[in-house]
């Protein structure tokens, strides 16, 4: 098997990757027809509910995700997610139900929302954690980086069948579809064989919350991965809100072309994620380059000037996007503790996507008072200005140097580690 896939040779983790990419298909699927239901349905057109829905969907990892963090290091995280992945279920259905039954109100919308990402954050630093439990450490990053290839693949075909579906039957058949998928990952995890997972349940959960901050307290390499991750998550990755917004206020699109930009965006993403299943270790280079770079894209993208350059632009856009998460993700899984991983899995999900509560309900009432175009481009400040201070924070603690050499026939920079930080994390 190619080194791109070789992750796959492992039964488990197979199966697994089977249910994943039916189950994330839907989940983006039941992404845009949630997010069509609040534009469309409850509200006139309402960036800032829409921005309040997304963040009481991620509120919750905010708010417990350490404590699950702990769970997911105390109990069988296959059976975590078992648990986790049923509670999403069952909301989906009840959200799908009073769609297609005309009793859904915004509120009850806020509900759901909440409720789900609460299943979701139990679910996360399990899931996050479970990799490493299914494959040897060598092969580690290509795990991660076809979990990645996997949440893509269904963020690619989900949007767009989601507007077709939409188009056609309406958003209750669809949320109602996306409920189903979710059975796929719950039947791979029954038909997986737990005695060839790595897994070492311990107790004294409450202890060890504190454990896992305490461990991430004392590796700056760690806390500077989080702080690139909280700005990336919390100001770069709302294109819920930013494609929602530009198809519908810039562009005057309906539901299709909203679906086609989440698929758009998606082939650069996968493309992304298969090019970092091939690597096998991931660099502070690899890293802040592409935040860098993503700040750039995004800023292209608030100034383009049609729907179709916009759309084109999501390829590059993701790709970078993509691969700043990856490489964030496999930084930190490749250099933890195996006993703290679930709780440090858990605080870098609580960073990424926890600043999300905070930045959807900002970024929705600000693009109330000054526009879509003006929303996307806080990403390109925050991520640009977070790419920039990192280096600099590097370069002043003697960990990167940056060299100029005047080659014929053109110049280059060379870009060098003089030495590691704590861990190796290079």
């Amino acid at each position: 098997m190619s080194a791109m896939f070789s992750a796959l040779s492992v039964r488990n983790y197979r199966i697994y990757a089977t249910g994943a990419i039916i189950s994330n298909t839907g989940t983006w699927m039941g992404r845009v027809a949630q997010d069509w239901v609040v534009l469309t349905e409850l509200t006139d057109n309402s960036a800032q509910a829409l921005g309040i829905v997304t963040g009481l969907q991620f509120l919750p990892i905010l708010l417990f995700t350490p404590l699950a963090g702990a769970i997911s290091d105390n109990f069988s995280k296959r059976n975590v997610m078992l648990v986790s992945q049923s509670a999403m279920a069952f909301f989906a259905v009840v959200m799908g139900v009073a769609v297609l039954t005309g009793h859904m109100q915004l509120w009850h919308m806020f509900v759901l929302a909440f409720l789900s990402g609460t299943a979701a954050a139990v679910d996360a630093p399990a899931r996050q954690s479970f990799v490493s439990e299914m494959v040897p450490k060598a092969q580690l990053t290509n795990a991660v980086g076809l979990n990645s290839a996997s949440f893509h693949s269904g963020r690619l075909l989900g949007p767009g069948v989601a507007g077709l579906l939409i188009a056609a039957f309406g958003t209750g058949p669809t949320l109602l579809l996306n409920a189903l998928t979710f059975v796929a990952v719950i039947v791979a995890l029954l038909a997986m064989d737990p005695r060839q997972l790595t897994s070492k349940p311990r107790t004294g959960p409450r202890g060890r919350v504190r454990e896992g901050i305490a461990y991430v307290r004392g590796r700056p390499d760690i806390m500077l991965i989080l702080v690139v991750a909280f700005m990336h998550g919390t100001f770069g990755m709302n294109f819920q809100i930013f494609n929602a917004l530009m198809s519908t206020q810039v562009f005057g699109k309906g539901v299709t072309d909203f679906g086609i930009t989440g698929s758009v965006m998606a082939i650069g993403s996968l493309a992304g994620a298969l090019l970092a299943a091939r690597r096998e270790r991931p660099r502070w280079r690899l890293l802040l380059g592409s935040l860098f770079v993503f700040a750039v894209l995004t800023g292209a993208l608030a100034f383009a000037p049609s729907f179709t350059a916009y759309t084109i632009l999501l390829v590059p856009t993701g790709l970078c996007a993509l691969t700043v998460m990856v490489s964030a993700n496999a930084m930190v899984q490749l250099t933890v503790d195996q006993a703290v991983r679930g709780r440090v899995m858990a605080l870098y999900m609580a960073v990424f996507m926890g600043g999300t509560p905070v930045g959807s309900p900002f970024l929705g009432w600000f693009a109330e008072q000054f526009g879509a175009r003006p929303t996307v481009l806080i990403a390109t400040l925050m991520c640009g200005g977070t790419a920039v201070l990192a280096t600099l924070y590097l370069m002043r603690h003697d960990q990167l140097r940056l060299r100029f050499r005047a080659t014929w026939p053109r110049p280059v920079y060379l870009v060098r580690m003089t030495e590691p930080l704590p861990e190796k994390v290079v």
